[in-house]
């Protein structure tokens, strides 16, 4: 992503100045383009408070996609809104003098209106692109529509726009074979279940620091493989269902559990209406031991106002009313 030119000492600073809302391939592009240009590329971020997304997501979306690179928040709606105001470019272009102490050579930018602010910075001003032709793409066709321009977001952004659809339950009722149909279905992607892995890996003689992990792991599992689906992300269970297993094993549970807050957007609680297997890794098999872990669960989902479809029946019947509890929450 850097640079150095052969002929001289002197290193060459750029800047390139968006809102990143979304950030989008088209940005990429430029960015990568500008980088190119100069020995040095400074992103100026610009943001404000009453911004859909936060400025300081947006910052984490292009120091993620771009480590390499300085990028720096300048708290302005808009650099072209701020070009096309009286002493608009002055200003902003103040604004990032302070930001940027080295005097700035380019501004390489997408958007005739940046001219000006190249003017008032003393800068070259390099435009590329500015029609879209080479990422025929807006961010306001993302915020329309993230989901039918999901090729162009990347990997950084797309868990701010994924939708996560979450199998919820007591065990043996079919959250594994449904989460793994689902996905298949719609092509993505599916979190299968870590306690099970644990459990195959250390036993069943499980403590509360033991489902705190599988808790945090599952977490961790979940947020990578946001960056890797295809629109949707189906979990097999998520930390809400390890804590109605500390519940049910221990009667109480760690208070982790209550401050997880990275809730699915859709949960499907299984019925009990399947015959209980043992496996090897299952544990309440008794009817009434079930149901009261069926409550728990359902519980859980009320007491926290998340919204959820129950999904009983045979295996075709659960996985016509899931598709059909996806399609109505229109994720």
């Amino acid at each position: 992503m850097v640079t150095r030119r052969a002929g001289g000492p002197h290193l060459t600073h750029g800047i390139v100045i968006g809102r990143f809302m979304p950030l989008h391939a088209g940005h990429i592009a430029l960015i990568r383009t500008a980088s190119a240009l100069v020995d040095r590329l400074t992103i100026i971020l610009c943001w404000h408070a009453d911004d859909e997304i936060p400025g300081a997501e947006r910052v984490e979306w292009v120091k993620e996609t771009f480590p390499a690179l300085r990028v720096v928040a300048c708290e302005t709606p808009s650099a072209s809104l701020a070009a096309g105001l009286q002493t608009g470019a002055e200003r902003l272009a103040a604004q990032i003098s302070h930001l940027h102490a080295d005097k700035v050579d380019r501004l390489i930018a997408a958007e005739r209106e940046q001219e000006a602010i190249a003017f008032a910075l003393g800068a070259r001003f390099t435009l590329i692109d500015p029609d879209h032709e080479a990422v025929p793409l807006r961010s306001a066709d993302i915020g329309a529509d993230a989901f039918s321009h999901w090729g162009f977001l990347p990997p950084a952004v797309r868990p701010s726009y994924a939708s996560t659809i979450c199998l919820h339950g007591p065990e043996s009722t079919g959250k594994s074979t449904l989460a793994r149909r689902l996905a298949a279905h719609f092509g993505t992607l599916y979190v299968p279940e870590y306690g099970r892995t644990y459990c195959e890996q250390f036993g069943l003689s499980l403590a509360m620091e033991d489902l705190v992990t599988i808790g945090r792991t599952h977490q961790a599992m979940t947020k990578a493989m946001l960056r890797q689906c295809e629109r949707r992300l189906f979990l097999d269970t998520d930390p809400l269902m390890t804590a109605v297993w500390a519940d049910m094993l221990f009667q109480r549970r760690d208070r982790w559990f209550d401050a997880f807050t990275d809730t699915a957007d859709l949960y499907l609680l299984l019925d009990i209406d399947m015959p209980w297997i043992d496996d090897g890794t299952r544990f309440f098999g008794d009817l009434h031991e079930r149901r009261h872990f069926f409550d728990l669960s359902r519980a859980e989902l009320e007491r926290r106002g998340l919204p959820y479809q129950v999904i009983s029946g045979s295996p075709e019947e659960r996985f016509a009313q899931a598709l059909a509890a996806i399609s109505q929450a229109r994720l």
